[in-house]
């Protein structure tokens, strides 16, 4: 996992157990938007805390910056994909 900081883009306050109340700061949640079907969109992490930080915050909104294709990538590096082909209908060796 890396320790890159977190893009913060707003906080809020729990409220019950089925409700929060949060801000976003659009301005700079647009910079990392992207367009699908014609509409903007920004992945988001959204993380509950125990205790309320010094200004009674207890909720906090970062940008979800994962790259599919970066995560796939070091899977690989970890766990590399080996080729699980069948074998060709001669090399099976098989009488029949």
């Amino acid at each position: 996992m890396d320790n890159k900081p977190k893009t913060k883009l707003g906080n809020g306050k729990k409220r019950s157990d089925s409700w929060i109340t949060a801000s976003l700061c659009l301005s700079d949640a647009e910079a990392h938007a992207y367009t699908y079907n014609g509409k903007k969109y920004v992945n988001l992490n959204v993380n509950i805390y125990d205790k309320p930080n010094e200004y009674g915050k207890d909720v906090a909104i970062s940008l979800n910056d994962y790259k599919k294709e970066e995560g796939a990538k070091k899977l690989e590096e970890k766990w590399p994909i080996k080729n699980t082909a069948p074998a060709k209908e001669e090399e099976y060796n098989l009488p029949f």
